[in-house]
Parts: C-alpha cells; structure tokens; sequence
C-alpha cells in the first residue's frame, strides 16, 4: 500500500480494511471466508473467479476479496492487488505433494510492488484432518522467518470446525489497524 493511501485513511479515519485471501487450489479460502461470516459450508465449489464479502467485524469494516486459486486462475491475481491491506495466504495442510509449489508462488506474491506493506496471516487450514502438518513445519517449509518485507504471523486452523479462525483474524486486523490507523 502506497504512502498517499495510508495518510489518505488516516486523514479519513475511516475503519476499513481490504483483505485478499489468495492460496493454491483447495487450501479452503471460500470455506474460511463463509466460516468466518456465519454462512454454511456445506456445499462449495472451487472459485472461478472471486468472491468479496464486507464484514463489519469489532469497529472495522472488512472488504474480503476471495480469489481463484487454480493455475490457470494465477496470472490474474495481481489484478486485485491495489490497496490490499492485509494478504491472508491460506494452506492446505494436508497436501504435503504441493508445498513447494505453495512456497514458490508465496514468495513471488511477496516480491510485488503493490502488496509491499501489507500485513501477512498465513493460514495453515485443515488441521482437524489427520496427517496435517502444523504451522511450524509449515512455516520452516514456506520460509517464513526469511520474510523481512511484511509483517506475518502462521496460524494453525480449520476452516471446517472454525478452530482458531477468530483469533487468526483478530492477530490481522490489530496488526493492520497499528499500522494504518495511527493517527486516532
């Protein structure tokens, strides 16, 4: 997020946040985003596009955009990076086939000139299924503690049961919210 925005906001004072939920295909973004809002999840289907949700959540309002995390759905991600305050990075835990994979495209996300700033959760999801890796594994698996650039924070999740989901989103709004919102 540039300079110009943040004062603008902060001028502004107003209380929203963009947050965009990207990860590979599978990881759980739709059903973290229904989770997280109350909606079932009993039937969802892979996003061929995006999904935005504003969440009004503590005194902020959230503007969630939900992307398509299948390959061919990748190039078009940098098409949401404007303005995005905070980048949750969800992780399917349990596909231990694809984390290099996982970690390539994290650290290419994390090169772009547009997220520079924006805070970090990545969301380690899936762990109520058995043979899950746990956020730290993940976390030495995705290099995490090499990240100078933005400020993060691994958290182990399920999306299904909501385990931990509020409390990951809770680290992300206050982490956002120190930063944007200083002013007040």
């Amino acid at each position: 997020m540039g300079f110009l925005t943040i004062l603008k906001k902060m001028k502004q004072k107003e209380k929203e946040m963009r947050i965009l939920l990207l990860g590979l295909d599978n990881a759980g973004k739709t059903t973290i985003l229904k989770r997280f809002n109350g909606e079932p999840i009993d039937q969802i289907s892979p996003t061929l596009g995006f999904n935005i949700k504003t969440l009004h959540y503590n005194d902020y309002v959230l503007n969630m955009w939900d992307v398509g995390g299948q390959k061919s759905l990748r190039s078009y991600w940098r098409n949401y990076f404007e303005c995005t305050d905070g980048l949750i990075w969800v992780v399917d835990s349990t596909d231990r086939m694809r984390m290099e994979s996982c970690r390539e495209e994290l650290t290419l996300l994390l090169q772009e000139e547009r997220l520079a700033g924006a805070t970090l959760l990545v969301l380690a999801n899936k762990q109520d299924l058995p043979g899950a890796l746990t956020g730290n594994e993940i976390k030495d698996i995705l290099q995490l503690d090499k990240i100078e650039t933005h400020h993060w924070s691994i958290q182990s999740v399920s999306a299904v049961t909501g385990g931990k989901l509020v409390e990951a989103i809770d680290w992300l709004v206050e982490d956002i919210s120190k930063r944007i919102f200083t002013l007040e």
